[in-house]
């Protein structure tokens, strides 16, 4: 199989514009997808199409892809889409569905899960699950998030002379050239100056504040449904930040929690030959969970 485009999604929730795309016949399972830091729904195009039988519909969250940049004032915590997520489901009429996220995407959805419980019936994370605890101080998370938001906000747009120049520098910074040619259209918006970066400047500012460790156990231990966690071999446990102990916490804290290594690397499901197999995880997933 190979990657089927999606079609163009667009909602209007709490004065902003969400686009986003959808794979699949509205009568399938419904899975609702958030993507990573800096991605958009683009990097659900090789995974979505071979989740027979799901309507599949991947979110541009605020600030990244087509989707609207937040006000002047606005933040962009993890926690900052959860009311607008809520907000497009009514607007889809999805009562519940499966909530599937991928690196921050992921952490967005255990947060979700956790504050929404009747409205995710399984909880399918990608090469993350959690914000990871900081070891830093709440002051000196703050004097960051003041720092980098003003530097953020008084900084020139990003340009690059043409697409390969933006390919070349994510690569640079640790993704394959497969994976950043795949995000680059999505990711750019063509100017007479070249190709300008569409992601808000200020999503590269710390966070406000972060979950201390007693609070990422508790978001764990509130998600009762099933969850499946898939990681890359080259992915972030490999990266020594404290993935593998949160991944291994939350076997103790999660009544239905199954995790699974799977080849490749962070961005394993953009990656053709892995998506099939990561597709055949997730339903299998989904069939022993009767919900397919």
């Amino acid at each position: 199989m190979q990657n089927q485009k999606g079609r163009a999604c667009r909602w209007h929730v709490d004065g902003l514009v969400y686009e986003g795309l959808e794979w699949g016949e509205t009568g399938g399972l419904r899975i609702l997808a958030l993507h990573g830091w800096m991605d958009h729904a683009d990097s659900f195009a090789e995974l979505a199409p071979r989740l027979t039988g799901c309507h599949v519909v991947a979110l541009d969250l605020s600030g990244q892809g087509l989707s609207s940049h937040r006000a002047a004032h606005a933040t962009y915590n993890i926690w900052d889409d959860l009311p607008q997520i809520a907000g497009i489901l009514d607007q889809m009429r999805w009562t519940n569905c499966v909530l599937m996220g991928h690196s921050r995407g992921a952490n967005i959805a255990s947060l979700f899960t956790a504050a929404q419980p009747h409205r995710v019936t399984a909880l399918v994370a990608l090469d993350s699950l959690i914000s990871e605890p900081s070891g830093k101080s709440i002051v000196e998370t703050l004097r960051a998030f003041v720092e980098d938001t003003r530097a953020a906000t008084n900084r020139p747009l990003r340009h690059f002379p043409s697409r390969a120049d933006y390919v070349a520098r994510r690569s640079a910074r640790g993704n394959s050239h497969a994976t950043s040619t795949a995000l680059a259209p999505r990711a750019l918006h063509q100017t007479p100056r070249g190709y300008r970066l569409r992601g808000d400047a200020r999503m590269f500012a710390s966070s406000a504040v972060k979950l201390s460790q007693q609070q990422a156990e508790t978001v764990l231990a509130s998600i009762t449904c099933p969850v499946l966690n898939l990681w890359a071999t080259d992915g972030l446990k490999q990266r020594g930040t404290g993935s593998a102990e949160l991944a291994s916490r939350a076997a103790e804290l999660m009544s239905r929690y199954e995790a699974l290594d799977m080849a490749g690397d962070h961005h394993f499901h953009l990656d053709p030959d892995v998506a099939e197999k990561i597709a055949a995880t997730i339903l299998d997933f989904l069939h022993r969970h009767h919900l397919t």
